[in-house]
């Protein structure tokens, strides 16, 4: 082969890699899917899930956003920036419904779609043992951490305070920003207690926990039964001694579940191969390589639509079907 024909060969060749490659740019999909804080939960599940996606050759790429959590991401859904996003379960409720949360009064989200619920959330509610804290009802007159603006724990710790009849307004402050920001005040004693809804073993908690004296208060009795009958979401769950440094005995508090949920406008076989692919063909990565203990605690396929709130995206309907899992009819799109 002579030096110009060897040439016109690589350039030619060169010319169709690109074009392939272009092409297959173009038919992908790409998802946005909306987190939480980077020190949280939420935040390597979905970094997780978008590396198993963008790496399996099933015509979609992903990537993980962080964010104010769950209020955030299912206003993101509605507004068209996000894609897919994860929050608490009561928050979807909420978000579709246009209520319980000021975010979505005269705003219903009505393009959120379900998927899968992945693991329960429980309320944690930790204090500084140095700070007079024995109950919820002991925080008025506090500086507290009641969550970012627009988080899923910020409305929960509005519910939970409501129930000892404590409100943001008796709180000397009500401290918002990231978990992570709120770990390094509590550790330098700029606020007395914190609000943090995550899955068990969080590593902002973990810190918190081996950098100041703390206490983790419990949610029981009467207020336990009040908070139940007022918000149906809640249910009773124990943390076990043991699960961060210095609380050696379990704390009754309640839980949510943590989910994924996605627009409407996102085609059923895009949704289908997410599902398919994540929670199926690759589900020993899914709990071996995501960085989020509760996923192999907790997680189940079979598990995936209890306490779902909202209709299900026809994607994930389809993979549960095909899962052999019974959908029922009042989680199937009406469209």
């Amino acid at each position: 082969m002579n030096l110009k024909l060897g040439k016109r060969f690589l350039v030619a060749a060169f010319g169709l890699i690109l074009t392939t490659t272009m092409a297959w740019a173009q038919s992908a999909t790409f998802i946005t899917i909306g987190s939480g804080s980077t020190s949280g939960l939420y935040y390597p599940t979905a970094v997780g899930m978008a590396k198993i996606i963008s790496e399996a050759d099933v015509g979609l790429r992903a990537n993980a956003r962080s964010t104010g959590a769950s209020v955030f991401n299912a206003n993101a859904i509605g507004e068209g920036s996000l894609q897919m996003g994860l929050m608490q379960n009561n928050i979807a409720y909420y978000a579709y419904n246009g209520e319980g949360v000021k975010a979505f009064e005269n705003n219903k989200i009505e393009n959120l779609r379900g998927m899968i619920g992945l693991y329960p959330e429980a309320i944690h509610i930790l204090a500084r043992e140095d700070a007079d804290i024995d109950s919820v009802d002991d925080l008025a007159g506090k500086r507290v951490y009641v969550g970012d603006v627009g988080s899923g724990t910020e409305q929960d710790a509005m519910n939970i305070m409501g129930v000892f009849g404590v409100s943001i307004d008796d709180l000397q402050a009500a401290v918002r920003g990231s978990s992570g920001d709120a770990v390094g005040l509590l550790r330098d004693n700029q606020i007395a207690a914190m609000f943090y809804t995550v899955g068990l073993g969080s590593a902002a908690i973990v810190e918190a926990a081996q950098t100041a004296p703390i206490t983790v208060l419990s949610i029981s009795g009467d207020q336990l039964t009040q908070l139940q009958e007022e918000y149906g979401f809640y249910t009773p769950f124990t943390i076990p001694g043991g699960t961060y440094p210095g609380v050696d005995e379990d704390v009754q508090t309640v839980t949510l579940t943590a989910m994924l949920g996605a627009a409407a406008e996102l085609s059923e076989d895009d949704v289908y191969n997410f599902m398919n692919t994540v929670f199926n063909e690759h589900l020993d990565t899914f709990y071996s390589d995501v960085q989020n203990p509760n996923l192999d605690k907790f997680f189940t396929v079979e598990k995936g639509i209890e306490g779902m709130p909202i209709p299900l995206h026809p994607g994930a309907v389809k993979f549960y079907e095909e899962q052999g899992v019974e959908v029922p009819d009042d989680l199937i799109p009406s469209e």
